[in-house]
Parts: C-alpha cells; sequence; structure tokens
C-alpha cells in the first residue's frame, strides 16, 4: 500500500476535531488537534485518540497522568490549525482550567477530563486511552472533518 492512496482513503472517513491538553510538570500546557478520536468503553468510561510520535509535545504526553479533550465547533477552526502548527504557544486567553488544572476551552461543545489509563506504541503514533473522569456537554454542531478540509453538517437523514 502507497502513502498516498492510503491517504485518500482515510480522508474519505468524517471524523470530529478535537484539541487534546494537558500540562508538564512545569505547569506549563501542551497540546495538539486531532482527528483520530473515539469512545472505547462505556463500563469504564474510556476514550482513546492518537499522538504523532514526531510531535514535539508527544514527550509531556509520555509522562502525562491527566489529559483534556475539546471537541470543537466550526468557529474554533482557527484555533485547530493553531494546535495544529508548530508554534510554540498555542494557548492564550482562549483557555481556562478545569477541576484538575487541566486546560479547558470555555465554549468547546465537549470537555472531557481523563486520567491516563494506558499508552500503545502503533507504528507512527502513540495510542492515548483515557479514563473519562468527568465531562461537560453543551449542545450546538461540531467541526468535521473529510476530505482534507473542515466542514459543517448539513443536517440529519431522518
Amino acid at each position: 500500500m502507497d502513502a498516498a492512496t492510503f491517504r485518500a482513503a482515510l480522508s474519505r472517513f468524517a471524523s470530529g476535531v478535537v484539541i487534546v491538553s494537558t500540562r508538564a510538570g512545569d505547569g506549563r500546557a501542551h497540546g495538539f488537534t486531532a482527528t483520530a478520536f473515539t469512545s472505547v468503553s462505556a463500563d469504564p468510561p474510556l476514550v482513546l485518540t492518537c499522538l504523532d510520535t514526531t510531535a514535539r509535545c508527544h514527550a509531556v504526553f509520555e509522562r502525562a497522568d491527566l489529559f483534556a479533550i475539546d471537541v470543537l465547533r466550526p468557529h474554533h477552526w482557527p484555533l485547530a490549525k493553531r494546535f495544529a502548527s508548530k508554534v510554540d504557544d498555542k494557548f492564550g486567553a482562549d483557555f481556562g482550567a478545569d477541576a484538575w488544572g487541566l486546560p479547558r476551552l470555555p465554549d468547546a461543545l465537549t470537555h472531557l477530563s481523563c486520567r491516563t489509563a494506558e499508552r500503545i506504541t502503533a507504528g507512527d503514533h502513540t495510542v492515548l486511552f483515557g479514563l473519562v473522569m468527568d465531562a461537560d456537554v453543551d449542545e450546538g454542531e461540531p467541526t468535521v472533518f473529510f476530505d482534507r478540509a473542515a466542514r459543517r453538517i448539513a443536517g440529519s437523514l431522518t
């Protein structure tokens, strides 16, 4: 399987867009944008996300006991691009903190506070499993990534 065909095939699968964040031992916030995010189990409540092993923040997430996931709305797309970049300060005034001191995007569609349950190296990524300790849920529309572009949901099929 050549890489271009593999990427093209996977681009045909729509996914949500999230920001995954944590704090290093020195208190500094770190994070990345992910489209590889899903639920794993309802009992216990487990989710997973995937982080490229070459990401600047990879070493921090390798040591982090806690991490947060913010599900993005369409107006968050510029923020998603910032977190997908190599800039040093990705956070700024957009973020507050949750009960565990993790970065929290106040108007996220959903915010999950997670305890790291497991890490697995899989190819060029690390799969992070999180035990969800708390969730804040709001109403609204998510950002969807499809065919290498951010999209909106057009409406229900029913």
